[in-house]
């Protein structure tokens, strides 16, 4: 069954930019700005002292003590026991919890999740997205219904989040995660060393579309061999849904696309996009140049990572205002960094549901896991010490909003804070815009509003179908979008493999279910 704008949203022109004005006017902007958010009277608290009592606390000592296990993806920190121990401090009088961090890094995270949720393992919260095959693990039974954990224990969320966020995650009405409080409009592009662009004249300016990176790249190849141009990996390529801006109506990793940024509302496979295939056979030729690292096909070093090392010129990325700041500090690379879009930013589904936090169906106790992701929405201590650190350890204030780095910085920076909470509650890096989440408010105007804004498919019917395709896109895919492979010659076979494994079916039955939305608003 599938939810129609009577559930979801009306999905009009006068709705959105009411849903927009309202994410720019809601708690998490007076977070940001230092007032006072509803749960945190203290505002913006210092230490654990400047906050005022609320219900939770004096509620805390008739609960009994639990340990809260959160997963999600990102590389282990070495100051993560010394965070942990902070953090317990301050929850045990809050919720009379501690915290268990379990980060898992990028390359092994996919297949280390679906070993959790397939052995039962006992957690409590774990990261998702639309992206990372929120829908299919749903459909697994791995997650909770959210419905009474918001209404019971999850009140700051429902006074800050704007409603477009959850409405939008909704899976047949219902919410099995929580979305982060964070830019709603989307844009992808690349993130370039403009320290090299400028020290070879190269004008990024000019660059327009993927295609103008030809140039670019081959000055790059020629004048800085020890460079990589492009570094492309599983997930992070010219063909990313971010890049191709390409709405999927609902989980990315479920066949049948519609274009974010036109009004078509036909609904192909990815073969049958002519936007996708061309991008393909460029990609093919800047492999074939030389331009991307040759191991894109099986290297599972995030990108972020593999720029880090200092041996890479671009990556590909999703964008929004001072993406390329945050990297800088989480590279290390300050003032090396620059950022250029190159599509048109959209408002789709996939941003509303882009980073969540799901409550495990395997939790000894979703009450408590839910009152921490009530703090990561509302308390501005517990947000920064999860996403930052110890202040005077690995960050110092230069202001009460600004922070800068220390000689500890490196040991925890796990550059996490879209995955947790409310952004708006965050510090910003002195080598940020100080204007940052005024510009995050800008950012969601006058974007390209997808079609298929409010729609989620529903695969239940057709389980056997879409594990099929999906095994077929774990053979092909990643070679196909990194340039790895003849694409004269892989694309026909892979075509072949998707149909034989019933993709035409799923095609259908999504167009079908997005028909009845459609003809709903």
């Amino acid at each position: 069954m599938i939810r129609t704008n009577k559930g979801v949203l009306g999905v009009t022109t006068t709705m959105l930019t009411f849903a927009l004005v309202l994410n720019a006017c809601s708690g998490g902007g007076g977070a940001a700005s230092g007032n006072a958010s509803p749960s945190n009277a203290g505002g913006a608290a210092e230490s654990p002292a400047a906050e005022t009592a609320t219900p939770a606390d004096n509620a805390a000592s008739a609960l009994e003590p639990y340990t809260i296990k959160l997963v999600y993806t990102g590389a282990p920190q070495a100051d993560e026991t010394k965070v942990e121990a902070k953090l317990n401090e301050y929850l045990k009088d809050k919720i009379n919890a501690s915290i268990d961090l379990m980060p898992i890094d990028w390359g092994p995270w996919d297949d280390k999740i679906n070993l959790m949720i397939a052995s039962r393992q006992k957690v409590d919260i774990i990261f998702t997205a639309q992206w990372n095959k929120h829908a299919v693990n749903v459909a697994k039974g791995a997650f909770l219904d959210l419905g009474d954990l918001l209404n019971e224990n999850g009140q700051d969320i429902l006074k800050t989040l704007d409603p477009v966020f959850l409405e939008g995650a909704k899976i047949n009405g219902k919410n099995y995660g929580v979305p982060t409080n964070k830019e709603l409009a989307a844009q992808g592009g690349i993130i370039y060393r403009k320290d090299i662009a400028d020290e070879l004249g190269i004008d990024m300016t000019a660059v327009k579309t993927i295609a103008d990176l030809d140039n670019v790249y081959k000055v790059v190849k020629e004048k800085h061999p020890e460079l990589t141009p492009l570094y492309l990996k599983d997930g992070e390529t010219f063909n990313s849904h971010y890049f191709g801006n390409y709405d999927a109506l609902g989980d990315t990793s479920i066949p049948g696309i519609i274009l974010k940024d036109e009004d078509g509302t036909t609904v192909k496979a990815n073969y049958d996009v002519a936007r996708y295939v061309d991008t393909l056979k460029l990609t093919r030729d800047f492999y074939k140049k030389g331009y991307i690292n040759s191991d894109a096909a099986t290297n599972q070093t995030m990108n972020y990572d593999a720029m880090k090392a200092g041996n890479v010129f671009s990556m590909t990325s999703s964008l929004k205002p001072g993406k390329d700041k945050e990297l800088e500090n989480q590279t290390g690379m300050t003032g090396k960094l620059a950022q250029l879009e190159l599509n048109t930013k959209t408002i789709a589904t996939s941003e509303t549901a882009g980073s969540m936090l799901g409550i495990s169906s395997t939790s000894e106790d979703p009450a408590r896991a839910m009152m921490f992701i009530n703090l990561l929405h509302s308390d501005k201590y517990v947000n920064n010490l999860l996403n930052f650190g110890i202040e005077n350890d690995h960050y110092a204030k230069v202001s009460d909003e600004v922070i800068k780095s220390t000689d500890n910085t490196k040991n925890y920076n796990p550059g996490a804070a879209w995955m947790f909470g409310s952004q708006f509650l965050n510090y910003v890096w002195e080598t940020e815009d100080p204007n940052k989440w005024e510009k995050f408010k800008e950012f969601n105007q006058n974007a390209k509003v997808s079609p298929g804004l409010g729609f989620v498919f529903d695969g239940e019917s057709l389980k056997a179908e879409i594990g099929a395709v999906v095994n077929v896109d774990k053979q092909y895919l990643t070679a196909l979008e990194t340039g790895s492979v003849d694409v004269d010659k892989v694309l026909p076979e892979y075509t072949a493999k998707l149909k034989s494994a019933g993709i035409e079916k799923i095609i259908a039955e999504k167009q079908s279910q997005f028909d009845k939305f459609l003809a709903s608003k």
